[in-house]
């Protein structure tokens, strides 16, 4: 059973959190974006069982971590703060609230992966495009993609795929540090092509290539 849950965001979902939390023997430490001082009240009302502190401290306090802030601040949650934890995300992108984020309204990411991906994710992951016309096996491939080291960009169906192909301003170019040498016959081209090593592209330049693309 968790010990000690810790709580990024303390708004209404989060205090709510904390006062069954703490109703059921459970410690919680709270933490805001204002600071330990402004949650005073809340952690008095809560009694013995709470304890108010930073986003950071309150990741490394919980055995569980609850993130529950808006969206649009997710890149502000303490990810090294944050590692090897088990992190429940409540949050839910609203345009009005958030703003545009590209990779939601374009379809490229849930939420969660988005949370996900800043959390776990290496500042030099490279992405790679995906098409189908079945959302659950997308959905593989981008879990074995992920486990691969490498982020998933939806792309469409099977109808879209041709934004991909050998031609395409997404295809195999942008993942490279320099143009092919001249002059090179195919055995040095192969050649060539397994030993120069390769430039990490990011989703959002994926997705921006794969738009690029015309018939």
């Amino acid at each position: 059973m968790t010990q000690t849950l810790g709580l990024i965001g303390s708004g209404m979902i989060g205090g709510t959190v904390a006062r069954l939390a703490v109703a059921a023997g459970i410690d919680v430490v709270l933490s805001n974006s204002r600071g330990p001082e402004s949650l005073a009240d809340l952690v008095a009302e809560l009694g013995e069982h709470a304890s108010a502190a930073t986003p950071a401290e309150a990741a490394r306090a919980g055995d569980l971590v609850v993130a529950t802030i808006p969206l649009h601040a997710y890149d502000r949650l303490p990810a090294a703060d944050l590692a090897g934890k088990t992190v429940v995300d409540t949050m839910n992108y609203y345009p009005d609230r958030d703003g545009d984020l590209p990779e939601l309204s374009g379809g490229a990411l849930t939420s969660t992966a988005l949370v996900q991906r800043h959390l776990a994710g290496a500042p030099d992951r490279s992405a790679l495009p995906v098409a189908g016309d079945d959302e659950g096996a997308k959905a593989q491939v981008a879990r074995l993609l992920d486990a691969l080291g490498y982020d998933a960009v939806d792309v469409g169906t099977i109808a879209d795929s041709w934004r991909v192909q050998p031609g395409t301003p997404v295809y195999v170019q942008p993942y490279f540090p320099s143009q092919l040498p001249e002059g090179l016959d195919l055995d040095e081209s192969l050649r060539w092509f397994v030993d120069t090593p390769g430039v990490p592209v990011p989703a959002d330049q994926v997705r921006k290539l794969a738009d690029q693309a015309v018939l």
